[in-house]
């Protein structure tokens, strides 16, 4: 999915992403990581699948934040490496 999405956030953790399309899907915030000197977020939505989504991340006040859609191929690929790896250290933190 693609486009303008507006944020709300409804607990600590979570938030709701609206598409331009009007589709709405509640995301668990999976965490904020740093890729080059720029900031990310990976989001877990709750639609029964999968899927991780992956954007830019920018603070605007002490409690706001906005997403950022990655459009560079070559920054997403970057981006998702960087999360696999923190995933991958993160099992193998919990199973020693």
């Amino acid at each position: 999915m693609s486009g303008n999405k507006d944020i709300e956030r409804n607990e600590e953790n979570y938030l709701t992403l609206e598409f331009d399309d009007g589709v709405e899907i509640e995301c668990e915030i999976m965490g904020v990581f740093d890729v080059n000197g720029k900031e990310y977020i990976a989001l877990l939505p709750d639609d029964g699948t999968d899927d991780v989504y992956l954007y830019g991340y920018k603070e605007i006040g002490e409690e706001e934040f906005e997403i950022i859609d990655i459009v560079d191929d070559a920054e997403f690929e970057a981006v998702a490496a960087e999360f696999d790896r923190i995933t991958i250290e993160e099992i193998i933190d919990t199973e020693e």
